[in-house]
């Protein structure tokens, strides 16, 4: 894998580092408040374009990417054990994940492989408050103090770490396909009078195929901070199609986190996940109504991968001696999360649906 420099911005008007800003979508100084648009044209080289590389050879030789384009800075937090990392002079206080105070410095990763691609923050912290708060109204069984609270006070912008897979695949698959077919049938009703009836049958029969898909960015998250199943309700993110090559600016003032899922283990989740969707896919050519003792023999060629960062408002709360999260996507805005219930709230609306069945019963019966 080859390594590229990326190169710095500075405010034209001042000379501080241009950070990117989601409102704008442009570059703006956080110091002067100079506006510059962002342009391809800014990328520092053509050696930084999105890239797919050799999973098999960054397997057999691991190496490190590239630097960060600035120094960095990795803490982790105590408590869920996520590596944030910040490429500018920012401290943290609290791990923007858990919330929680106990976060020390982390010693970086010389084989760790650094990002080459983002998708920049498009959904600005305003858009995502209000996006929020809808989400709260809209959540029926939840305590009123929640909802009145909102709690967009915690609410953090992140950048993920996420694994990119692309495979070819050529699969053969035997299986035995049933058709349904009926035969009439008599039988005795219960009155001992003479009935018939069509009954469904099976007709097995061999059959075989072959299948060839192409999969493009099928997506492993690499975080450990964030919950899997929110991360999946949040998606698709747009890899294929807006992805950015990795610049300094877009990461200036946010957090990263570090990913902890590594490439080999990525690419184990990834394999398991293929041969899921491969044997989904030739179940769908097997014909007949119905199957049975489905075999797959799926081989794949041209495993490549890219490490990219994703972008993510979370929200973390604790509410009693529990902890929840929220998650948004930063560049569609679709929301994901959990809260708490309020047992009072479902123990009324209950009461309330056995009246109404009670009342219900009472006229029916008295009719």
């Amino acid at each position: 894998m080859s390594t590229a420099t990326v190169g710095k911005h500075p405010c034209p008007e001042c000379g501080g580092d241009l950070q990117w800003n989601a409102a704008k979508q442009s570059l703006v100084c956080p110091y002067c408040g100079t506006v510059v648009p962002w342009t391809a044209a800014q990328q520092a080289d053509p050696g930084t374009a999105v890239v797919e590389h050799d999973l098999e050879t960054a397997l057999r030789n691991p190496e490190v990417n590239r630097d960060w384009g600035e120094q960095r800075r990795e803490v982790q937090c105590q408590s869920c054990h996520a590596i944030s990392v910040f490429v500018d002079g920012k401290v943290a206080q609290r791990c923007d994940f858990c919330g929680s105070p106990s976060i020390i410095a982390h010693e970086s990763q010389k084989d760790a492989i650094t990002p080459q691609s983002l998708l920049p923050f498009k959904i600005s912290d305003g858009q995502v408050r209000d996006l929020i708060r809808t989400w709260y109204g809209t959540r029926w069984f939840a305590p009123d103090k929640l909802k009145r609270a909102a709690l967009t006070d915690t609410l953090h912008g992140i950048y993920l770490p996420y694994w990119t897979f692309d495979a070819h695949v050529d699969a053969r698959w035997t299986a035995e396909a049933g058709h349904y077919y009926y035969e009439t049938e008599s039988y005795r009703d219960q009155q001992g009078n003479m009935r018939t009836r069509q009954v469904q049958r099976v007709r097995w029969v061999p059959a075989a195929g072959e299948l060839a898909h192409f999969f493009d960015d099928e997506l492993v998250p690499g975080t450990a901070g964030v919950d899997s199943g929110l991360l999946t309700a949040v998606e698709p993110f747009p890899t294929t199609t807006d992805l950015k090559a990795y610049s300094p600016e877009f990461v200036r003032g946010w957090t990263v986190e570090r990913y902890q899922v590594d490439l080999r283990k990525a690419s184990e989740i990834n394999r398991a996940d293929l041969d899921q969707q491969v044997r989904a896919l030739c179940s769908n050519e097997v014909p007949g109504d119905t199957q049975r003792n489905l075999q797959v023999d799926a081989q794949y060629q041209g495993r490549t991968f890219k490490h990219v960062l994703m972008p993510v408002w979370l929200v973390s709360y604790t509410y009693g001696s529990r902890r929840f999260q929220i998650v948004a996507n930063g560049y569609t805005g679709k929301i994901a999360g959990k809260h708490p219930y309020s047992w009072v709230k479902i123990f009324f609306a209950v009461l309330a649906a056995l009246i109404v069945a009670g009342l219900f019963l009472y006229f029916y019966n008295s009719q």
